[in-house]
């Protein structure tokens, strides 16, 4: 099948048909997390939408070079360049080395996107590991005039670069107001505008992360990290850049602005952002008590939760909307989401179990056509700037034709054996490789097959000596906790709701 991919560029705010700079490779580049406490459920959108167009560019025949970088060291408190650093902070009030910090909460990093089913990346660099190209990065930055020394601090010179290139293109900003802003933050006596940001920051000897450079012992600025990596391992210019919205401004257009810098070339063909979460309408905060953790979604602890909520039932409802629109969680739309990932597994189980026949004489020729319909039109949608939830439509109404097969409805013998054949692979596919949101533990399905098949066993001695009672109070009890009892000429089965 001939793809048309399109991508909405945030830069030139349209949906621009994909053409890699070296087909069939693509270069794809996402900001990862800085590692000083635990990722938050919004980075954990921006992952599962980058390793959905991961995932989506390698089925459709690309060899993608997916790099995600970690944050290890350099991230201030405040985004141009000053304030406490977040690393160093998190040591001191855990008592640990900054680099004891970056082990566990990498660990925990790791694990959260183990069990969200996120595939790991082809290169995860660390801004540690990475100092050297940093500050090579910084002297051309310098020797092409874009920035300046200031106590021992490097600052990206923005009133110089504007002289010969665009900067704020990517968020909108309106540039004069920045430069022409007052003075008021930390640092900003060192610098000669305000938007001025630190490429490169000089600390105190006692700083507990620190590095030696040609201006004397400092760190990294945040926003150099992505910039440096991103040309090691994609070169000067690479097809997509992905991140959050929040991440627009200022990181991205500084980044833009130091690749610029250094190598007089834009560094990023199409930039992706995925957009932010809110909770019951509102943004998420600490301060309001409704910022939840991916861990407190799993096991239900946190207040504002009535339960807890299934790893692939979280991811379904998050690729339930567009990436590029606000998700608000709210307990009814999660557990309608559950109810809804519930009947897509169940038609997918279906599908494995069901046998095609060939009768030609209940061949049909509108369910053939309508059956290939949709296995084309399940990929238009995702040619379309990665249109999961109208891709999670299509399947809703593959499922509806795969259990019409199952309750015989609809024989399965009106397909003919290749558009079956399609049926079942387009829809395994998108649930296994794409959408990946059939990541089971399968030690708790054993558990629970075993459980149910003990109940049911007791349900029908029950039923045997006709308490009718007992048995409806064994089913009605299963219904609550989300398992559904359906009692048949063949006997008793039961299902997730």
């Amino acid at each position: 099948m001939e793809h048309q991919l399109k991508i909405y560029n945030s830069l030139s705010r349209e949906k621009e048909l994909f053409v890699p700079l070296n087909p069939p490779f693509v270069g794809m580049y996402s900001c990862g997390p800085t590692v000083y406490n635990e990722v938050h459920l919004g980075n954990l959108r921006t992952f599962t939408t980058f390793d959905v167009v991961f995932r989506y560019l390698m089925h459709i025949g690309y060899k993608v070079r997916y790099v995600r970088n970690i944050t290890d060291a350099g991230h201030l408190t405040n985004d141009a360049g000053e304030g406490v650093d977040r690393i160093a902070d998190a040591a001191k009030l855990e008592q640990l080395e900054p680099m004891e910090v970056v082990q566990k909460y990498t660990n925990s990093f790791h694990e959260v996107c183990a069990i969200f089913n996120l595939l790991p990346p082809s290169i995860e660099p660390t801004a540690t590991g990475h100092i050297v190209e940093q500050i090579e990065m910084v002297k051309q930055i310098m020797k092409n005039g874009y920035a300046y020394e200031s106590n021992n601090s490097i600052y990206f010179d923005v009133r110089k670069y504007m002289e010969k290139y665009k900067y704020g293109e990517l968020s909108g900003r309106n540039v004069d107001d920045l430069l022409e802003g007052t003075r008021d933050l930390d640092g900003q006596e060192e610098k000669k505008n305000q938007a001025d940001f630190a490429i490169w920051k000089s600390v105190a000897p006692n700083h507990l992360q620190r590095w030696v450079s040609p201006w004397g012992e400092g760190i990294p600025g945040w926003h150099l990290e992505c910039s440096a990596m991103g040309t090691k391992y994609l070169g000067k210019q690479f097809d997509i850049h992905g991140g959050g919205m929040d991440l627009k401004f200022p990181h991205h257009e500084c980044e833009i602005a130091q690749s610029v810098g250094a190598d007089g070339v834009t560094p990023v063909r199409i930039w992706m952002h995925a957009n932010m979460l809110t909770v019951n309408g509102d943004k998420m905060s600490k301060s309001k008590g409704n910022s939840f953790l991916p861990r407190e979604l799993f096991n239900g602890t946190h207040s504002l939760l009535e339960k807890a909520y299934a790893p692939m039932a979280v991811r379904f409802f998050m690729l339930q909307a567009h990436y590029r629109s606000t998700l608000d969680f709210t307990n009814e739309a999660l557990q309608a989401a559950e109810k809804g990932f519930a009947r897509i597994m169940n038609a997918y189980k279906v599908l494995q179990e069901l046998v095609y026949v060939n009768d030609a004489a209940k061949k049909s020729d509108a369910e053939i056509t309508e059956a290939n319909k949709l296995c084309k039109e399940i990929y238009e949608r995702m040619d379309d700037d990665f249109n999961t939830p109208e891709a999670v439509a299509v399947l809703f109404e593959m499922a509806k034709k795969i259990n019409s097969y199952k309750e015989g409805l609809i024989s399965v013998s009106t397909l003919d054996e290749e558009t079956f054949n399609k049926l079942k692979s387009t829809f395994t596919i998108f649930i296994k490789d794409i959408l990946a949101i059939d990541k089971e533990d399968k030690k708790d399905d054993n558990t629970t097959e075993g459980l149910m098949e003990l109940i049911l066993e007791l349900r029908k001695d029950v039923r045997a000596k006709k308490d009718f009672a007992a048995s409806d109070k064994i089913r009605d009890q299963l219904l609550k906790v989300g398992i559904q009892v359906k009692d048949g000429k063949e006997g008793t089965s039961w299902t997730k709701n």
